[in-house]
């Protein structure tokens, strides 16, 4: 008899073992779980821990809280101003609600890829070239949002969205690098004749101050052979001034003899009184 209650007393401790294996369950600290019981959702969701459950009964379905980082296959698509690129970007979201990741969609990652590739594909074909790629951070809040709007009812927040490159073809690699050559060239064409402009308005100051003092001018011719010379040239080219040469002109010119008054042969004198008249006014004889 007692042989018989300690067999059956082993058998209820290892059926008790055997149920409470089966009971068991473990929900780490970044998961949730959901539990089906016959098929029907039980509305308590269990935290992270030893749970139990009823075997055979219950099914419990552990949905991930971690934020998800997922790539966006590259789309390829045609922008505004029928440009063709391709384009991929990466979607991060987390599930907030994991009885509604798990009842609502059959696989929300799958739901959530799909949804960012066509939003994506329609981000592309409502934005211009310019705008994909200068202007990504009001490209991603367009995007987010356009993924966020379904994904809420699936228990899933989109944290942030981020364009990651955009492939552009050839021909149009080209012309962007001949167009941003050209405004290049343009804006130094600008900058030199702005210097010229400024250049132009000191040398008229310059020369203004010249002209009032020559000496300036000699002062410059000397700072000029200075300059010149601290350079060690073999030959030294030293300029004249134009007013020098103008007076060594006046100087190598003759004097021109004084020719006789026409009608009473009288010959004016230089320095302004003729020799033919007395201070009186009164013309004088010359002797022959």
């Amino acid at each position: 008899m007692v042989e018989e209650l300690v067999a059956a007393g082993a058998a209820l401790a290892s059926a008790g073992a055997v149920y409470a294996m089966a009971a068991l369950r473990v929900v780490k600290q970044y998961e949730r779980g959901v539990v089906f019981r016959l098929g029907r959702l039980r509305p308590e969701v269990r935290g992270p821990g030893l749970t139990l459950v009823v075997p055979l009964v219950d099914r419990l379905r552990r949905v991930n809280m971690q934020i998800v980082t997922m790539p966006v296959p590259a789309q390829e698509g045609i922008t505004r101003d029928n440009v063709t690129v391709r384009v991929d970007a990466v979607v991060y979201f987390r599930v907030t609600s994991p009885a509604d990741a798990i009842v609502r969609v059959e696989d929300y990652r799958f739901a959530v890829s799909q949804m960012a590739q066509t939003s994506l594909r329609s981000i592309i074909g409502k934005s211009e070239l310019d705008d994909l790629l200068s202007n990504r951070e009001k490209l991603n809040q367009g995007l987010e949002l356009m993924i966020d709007s379904p994904a809420v009812e699936w228990g899933v927040t989109i944290d942030r969205v981020e364009i990651k490159d955009v492939s552009l073809p050839e021909t149009m690699k080209r012309s962007m690098a001949r167009q941003a050559e050209a405004d290049r060239e343009r804006r130094a064409r600008v900058i030199n004749a702005d210097a010229e402009l400024q250049a132009s308005k000191k040398l008229a100051e310059a020369a203004g101050v010249m002209s009032d003092q020559p000496a300036a001018l000699q002062l410059r011719l000397l700072q000029t052979v200075v300059a010149v010379a601290a350079e060690k040239n073999s030959t030294l080219v030293l300029p004249f001034p134009v007013e020098l040469l103008r007076f060594l002109e006046r100087a190598q010119q003759p004097t021109a003899p004084p020719r006789p008054h026409p009608a009473s042969g009288l010959i004016p004198d230089p320095g302004g009184v003729k020799s033919g008249q007395d201070q009186t006014g009164v013309a004088v004889q010359g002797e022959p």
